[in-house]
């Protein structure tokens, strides 16, 4: 029988196996590594249990630790299902194979290897190709053992099923090691190019970077759940969890079990019994409609078991009747990276330590770097000037950013670990690095509120100090920097976002159809919100982040058919499995290959801010560059004042700031003692006068009219150029700042409203 019935899914897998490369192994073979009994009271159990299929030699070897209470003649029923669609069915009766130990079979246990075939070369041609070379192959062998003699003769005694792979897998090492570096790259250029004064670019730059980060995590938390996903998918998802933390060196593991151990814990030792103990990786259920009684009452022994075993040892891994393990969402997603579960936590929170440092240690370096440059005459004097200013507080912003990069990992990991309790030590570590990112986090959207507010106030602007102080946007523009000046406030929910997401993924862990259910309402949500409201900071960053937004919104979709909640048929789930790889295979590859170019350009560009628009916040006219501002001129003196080149704001001091209105231009309060016989005081009034008069001759024609009067009050004013074309107006003309100065005309206001309202979102 050659198949017939399995051609609708040639299609899918012949795509599937062209988008993406396959490890390819050095020979063929078809291999399952753990038995499950699919009926109550089975008469054959196993705890071990190892079979791998040559077929270059047509031989089955068998490793096996088994238990039989069945005796007798019997014939052996086989189904194999492929993607949920049952693709074979035979019998076998083991006295006509020859099969010795089973003919009759007898009771006892089998503890000894052995092999079977070679087999007729034409009994395995019903055995397509396909099945040898398509990745995360989702097939099922089961077999029920009937009695052909004895009192039980025509009776089903035993039902076994086993999952079957063929080695070929899309969890890739090449493939976590090509999206990190493509991360890191993207990262590092992105503060090489606001290194040099180009923030726009690097703004965008950044803004991609985070969202491709993000996504990734998504793809990742979908692994985390603990629904039954088919293999392809679990391979998958299994491909980003690094950026969760999740990856295995082995000194660290051998550390982290020590440090269980010395602090109360007990380390769990899966891996090293796995010789002798066969441990099941959960995925979807095929089961036919003359097994739902037996296997329901199998699901209530084993949720008996589970309810057993977390009472008396959260920490253990759950344990079958027969003597297997079951693994599942996150305890599934640390067996398949060969980490012990008791170190899974220590192993997220080790690397998010380990980034930190590494960080710390660049900046320094990359410090002493450029001092000794400078020194050495190799680069300009004004070369990363602005870092070697504040590379403290530069420093703070990154390691600022780290943390919101880093907190949805540990929001789960450390509330797992809550539910775990792999050891007092670890305990107390989930509680530190949880509250205190958190808290850490909401301070800095607390201060950013707060600063936009000020803002807001003084220039009707949250733009203005957002931008124009240096300390505020290197220390905190990580959290708004990739939105526009009027959507500050969206870092708080982007963080309750990500909390909430992870209490259902870390908490929910013993029910994955809540899970599946709650990720839909959180996906469709933050889709609609960032749809309606399109916070950041220009159309492409929007589209960028609603495709992405999007795509998990409909992953979520994915992973509720997954939950089988319909009764929907296997092969309908199968199929799905496949295009859910498929599509976030394409849609990865898409934008990890617009990020590369993008990036890419921006290095090789002289001027890589004039590859985007100005956003309408003019952000642009009050951030200060080193590369495109000038105080040759009077002019340029005066906007370097304004944006604060001089005494800066200490926004760190809310009583001094507000207290001291005049901080806001670094100048002397009027009326105060010392005021009138500052130099500062003159030398700035000047300034602003000869701009002023500067400005206004420029704007008079021939005839002593103003430009704006001779078109009719329409004419191009200075602030009706573009975004970013101009210069930031002065706090001096703020209230409260010009009691003292003389009054000159000025150039008529421009039509429409105030000047600071436009691109803010007042309009």
């Amino acid at each position: 029988m050659r198949l017939p019935s399995l051609n609708p899914l040639f299609a899918i897998s012949t795509l599937a196996t062209l988008l993406l490369p396959v490890a390819v192994t050095a020979e063929s073979v078809l291999r399952s590594s753990s038995l499950a009994a699919c009926q109550a009271s089975s008469g054959f159990t196993a705890s071990l249990f190892d079979v791998v299929f040559t077929p270059n030699n047509r031989t089955v070897a068998i490793n096996l630790l088994a238990t039989s209470s069945i005796e007798g003649y019997v014939l052996f029923d086989i189904t194999i299902i492929a993607y949920g669609y049952k693709a074979i069915q035979t019998t076998v009766d083991p006295c006509e194979a020859k099969i010795m130990g089973l003919c009759p079979m007898v009771s006892g246990k089998m503890t000894h290897p052995f092999n079977l075939g070679p087999f007729d070369k034409e009994a395995l041609d019903v055995i397509p190709g396909i099945a040898y070379t398509f990745p995360d192959l989702d097939a099922t062998v089961r077999v029920y053992i009937n009695m052909t003699s004895g009192e039980n003769k025509g009776q089903t005694i035993a039902c076994l099923e086993a999952d079957v792979s063929n080695g070929k897998t899309v969890d890739l090492i090449g493939v976590k090691w090509a999206a990190a570096a493509v991360i890191l790259v993207a990262f590092i250029a992105s503060a090489i190019v606001a290194g040099l004064g180009f923030t726009n670019a690097a703004s965008h730059i950044a803004a991609n970077t985070l969202a491709l980060l993000a996504y990734f995590q998504s793809q990742a938390m979908i692994g985390l759940c603990s629904v039954s996903l088919p293999p392809v998918v679990q391979s998958w998802t299994q491909d980003f969890q690094w950026t969760m933390g999740i990856i295995r060196v082995g000194f660290i593991q051998t550390i982290l079990t020590w440090y269980q151990r010395s602090t109360g814990g007990t380390a769990s030792v899966i891996f090293d019994t796995l010789s002798i103990v066969s441990v099941q990786v959960e995925k979807m259920k095929r089961s036919l409609p003359v097994l739902e009684p037996a296997v329901q009452a199998i699901q209530k022994r084993v949720t008996d078991i589970a309810h057993h075993a977390s009472t008396l040892g959260k920490r253990s891994y759950e344990k079958t009747e027969w003597g297997s393990y079951i693994v599942y969402g996150i305890q599934r997603v640390a067996f398949r990276a060969r980490i012990e579960t008791t170190n899974l936590f220590l192993t997220g929170i080790t690397f998010f330590y380990i980034l930190c440092m590494v960080l710390v240690i660049l900046v320094l370096l990359f410090k002493v770097g450029v001092e000794l440059a400078v020194r050495l005459k190799v680069s300009k004097g004004d070369r990363f000037s602005e870092f070697r200013a504040g590379w403290l507080t530069t420093l703070k912003g990154i390691l600022f950013r780290l943390t919101l990069v880093c907190f949805p990992p540990v929001v789960i990991l450390c509330l797992w670990e809550f539910t775990q309790v792999d050891s007092p030590g670890a305990v107390v570590l989930a509680v530190f690095f949880l509250f205190s990112m958190l808290g850490a986090l909401s301070y800095a959207a607390f201060k950013i509120i707060q600063i936009a507010r000020r803002s807001v106030a003084l220039h009707r602007n949250p733009a203005y100090i957002l931008f124009s102080e240096p300390r505020v946007l290197n220390k905190w523009g990580f959290l708004y920097v990739q939105y526009r000046a009027s959507a500050y406030y969206f870092i708080v929910p982007t963080l309750v976002y990500i909390l909430v997401k992870g209490m259902f993924i870390a908490l929910a862990q013993r029910s994955g159809v809540v899970q599946a259910v709650a990720l839909i309402i959180i996906e469709a949500a933050a889709l609609i919100t960032v749809s309606v409201i399109r916070p950041f900071m220009d159309k492409s960053t929007n589209s960028f982040n609603i495709a992405i937004c999007s795509l998990n919104f409909v992953n979520a979709i994915f992973l509720f058919v997954f939950t089988d909640v319909f009764g929907l048929p296997g092969l309908v789930i199968g199929v799905v499995g496949v295009v859910l790889w498929i599509a976030n295979a394409a849609f990865s590859l898409i934008l990890l290959l617009m990020l590369i170019i993008t990036t890419g350009i921006i290095l090789f560009h002289n001027n890589p801010d004039t590859r985007y628009q100005f956003m309408n916040d003019d952000r642009t006219s009050f951030i200060k560059s080193q590369t495109h501002i000038a105080t040759t001129s009077e002019l340029d003196a005066l906007a370097a004042t304004a944006r604060g080149t001089g005494k800066t704001i200490d926004l760190d001091d809310d009583e001094s700031a507000r207290s001291s209105p005049a901080n806001v231009g670094g100048l002397p309060r009027p009326g105060t003692a010392g005021s009138n016989t500052s130099p500062n005081r003159y030398s700035l009034k000047s300034v602003r006068d000869s701009a002023r008069n500067s400005v206004r001759s420029s704007m008079i024609v021939p005839g002593g009219v103003y430009m704006s009067e001779k078109s009719g009050g329409q004419g191009h004013h200075l602030r009706n150029q573009p975004s970013g074309s101009v210069r930031a107006p002065s706090p001096l003309t703020a209230s409260g700042s010009d009691g003292s100065l003389p009054k000159t005309s000025s150039p008529p206001k421009p039509q429409g409203g105030n000047q600071w309202q436009r691109g803010a979102g007042y309009d």
